[in-house]
C-alpha cells in the first residue's frame, strides 16, 4: 500500500508539472519584463518636506527592479522604460496601545506616484504599501526604526506596482 502511494504521489507531480508547462505558464517576472523591457532608468522627485525618505524609497525601487524584475538599472537615454517616482504621502500612526494608554505599535503608510514612459506613452499607478512595527511603551521612534519602516512599506507599494504591471503583461498574451 505505502509504495502504491509513493507511485500516485509521483504521477500526480509529473502530471501538474506537465500541466504547468503544457499551458505556457509563465512567472509574473516574466510579464512585467515583457511590459517594461530589459533595461529600466529611475527618477525620483526629490520631497521637499522630507529628502531622507526620498532616498530610501529610490533606494528600494532600484533593488526591487534588479531582485524581481532582473532588469538592468541604466540611464534614461539608453532604457527601455523610464520610471519617474513620486512621493505622494509618508504617515506613521500608532495602531496599537497598552493598557497604560502608550503606544506600542506604529503603522507606516507610504503612498507613491509612479509614472511609466516607453514608446513615447505614458502611464500613471498610485500604489501604497504599509508595514506594521513595535515599539517599547513611551519610547520614542528613532530615526533607524522609522527608515527601516518606510524601507519596508516602500517595497511593499513596489511589489504593488508589480503585480499590476505583470496584470497588464499577462493580459496582452
Amino acid at each position: 500500500m505505502n509504495k502504491f502511494s509513493h507511485h500516485i504521489k509521483s504521477l500526480l507531480l509529473v502530471f501538474i508539472i506537465g500541466l504547468i508547462s503544457g499551458c505556457g505558464y509563465k512567472p509574473s517576472s516574466q510579464f512585467s519584463r515583457d511590459v517594461l523591457g530589459e533595461k529600466i532608468s529611475t527618477n525620483i522627485v526629490i520631497s521637499l518636506h522630507d529628502p531622507e525618505n526620498t532616498v530610501i524609497i529610490k533606494d528600494a525601487v532600484d533593488r526591487a527592479i534588479i531582485e524581481v524584475f532582473h532588469a538592468s538599472i541604466v540611464d534614461q537615454a539608453n532604457s527601455d522604460t523610464h520610471l519617474n517616482l513620486e512621493i505622494k504621502r509618508t504617515s506613521y500612526v500608532p495602531i496599537q496601545y497598552n493598557i497604560d494608554g502608550y503606544v506600542v505599535s506604529y503603522r507606516m503608510s507610504v503612498v507613491l506616484m509612479i509614472t511609466r514612459y516607453k514608446n513615447g506613452l505614458s502611464k500613471n499607478y498610485l500604489v501604497s504599501g504599509t508595514y506594521d512595527f513595535s515599539v517599547q511603551p513611551n519610547a520614542v521612534v528613532t530615526d533607524l526604526e522609522r527608515f527601516d519602516a518606510i524601507k519596508r512599506s516602500s517595497k511593499k507599494a513596489i511589489e504593488s506596482f508589480i503585480a499590476q504591471v505583470s496584470a497588464e503583461g499577462a493580459g496582452k498574451n
